[in-house]
């Protein structure tokens, strides 16, 4: 992909994911792994895949792990940069907060635990033509009554941002992807919390300036959950939702390392990390293993996250779970709706029940 001139792009990766613990508690959210690779390398991927290749990462919780993984971005194709955050910023304060890196005319702006198809030319091309200031990737969801609404005229500019309401006008929401002019993040206020939909983007409107929206259906996931984590890679995994980091796409991927008995059944978008193992019988369904996790005989693990080196044992079921790093799930436990199990935890082998929904 050619490159794209006067534009670059700026990821936001320095929430601390709490709604994710305990996955959280050991790796950043952009960094937990997703279809075999870090979150932020898909996103990376496709942003190279426009044709933009100058990055830079904004920073705060565990900073140092995405330099350290990513380095200076030549692996990707890119040139990447980090600013660190020291005191949280809020959106727009974090966009302020990396203005010294910039160079160019026009910024894409990421939120780092976004899942998204758009069309991320076809978003630049909307900033260009209309000469906004600030163009927003809008996405219809079908209930948007969980978001703040984002409604446009019929020449696609926006009007308002309002806030959740029951009734809401419009099936358009943020998608946490945005063109700026640079000289819009530069008039951002410095050194203290700014947020982007509650200060900045009503403050351009009252000021006149045209902020335009990009509206589409395209595939659109917002990973803080972990539902929606375990979602998000299933997708990935079976080419629904792009990537350019995948060279294939199917029921499973397997990383180097993990073996996976004849008589096991691993199907629905799982993925199995390094050194993992699959028993006789088991049965793994839309979940991902992370590094070393063990899956014992006749077990059943659907729609779930195993931490690294994790264990569930014999005949145990694990559905719509989170289990952290180095914790044991005893045989014929089931851990059904929404139960998550701390790192080091050890369950007994009870075959006793636990729901988050009891």
């Amino acid at each position: 992909m050619s490159e794209l001139q006067g534009a670059e792009a700026v990821v936001l990766v320095g929430g601390k994911g709490t709604r994710l613990r305990p996955l959280t508690l050991s790796a950043p959210k952009p960094m937990l792994p997703t279809a075999g690779v870090p979150f932020l390398t898909h996103l990376l991927s496709r942003i190279r895949e426009a044709g933009i290749t100058h990055v830079v990462l904004g920073t705060s919780y565990k900073a140092e792990v995405f330099e350290e993984h990513f380095g200076d971005g030549s692996a990707l194709g890119l040139e990447l940069e980090y600013v660190v955050e020291d005191v949280p910023l809020d959106t727009a304060g974090a966009i302020r907060n990396v203005a010294h890196k910039l160079r160019e005319r026009d910024v894409m702006v990421f939120n780092g635990d976004i899942l998204s198809g758009v069309d991320l030319r076809g978003v630049l091309d909307t900033h260009r033509g209309s000469g906004a200031d600030v163009t927003l990737h809008l996405v219809r969801v079908e209930d948007p009554r969980r978001f703040g609404c984002v409604p446009t005229d019929a020449d696609g500019r926006v009007t308002a941002f309002l806030e959740k309401t029951e009734n809401p006008p419009t099936d358009q929401i943020n998608a946490g992807c945005y063109v700026f002019k640079r000289e819009v993040i530069e008039g951002i206020p410095a050194g203290r919390p700014v947020s982007v939909e509650r200060e900045t983007f009503p403050g351009l409107l009252a000021a006149g300036a045209r902020v335009q929206g990009y509206v589409d259906a395209s595939y659109w996931l917002d990973l803080g959950t972990p539902a929606a984590f375990v979602r998000g890679s299933a997708d990935l995994v079976r080419g629904v939702a792009p990537t350019a980091a995948l060279s294939a796409t199917g029921e499973a991927v397997l990383l180097p390392g993990a073996v996976v008995d004849e008589s096991a059944v691993v199907r629905g978008g799982t993925t199995v990390g390094a050194g993992c193992t699959v028993a006789a019988s088991a049965v793994v369904d839309g979940a991902v293993l992370f590094d070393g996790a063990v899956v014992g005989e006749g077990a059943r693990v659907e729609r779930s996250v195993l931490g690294a080196n994790a264990l569930v044992q014999a005949g145990a079921v694990v559905v719509d779970a989170v289990i952290g790093d180095g914790a044991v799930v005893g045989a014929r436990c089931e851990l059904l709706g929404g139960v998550r199990v701390w790192p080091g935890v050890v369950l007994p082998e009870a075959g006793i029940r636990f729901s988050a929904d009891a």
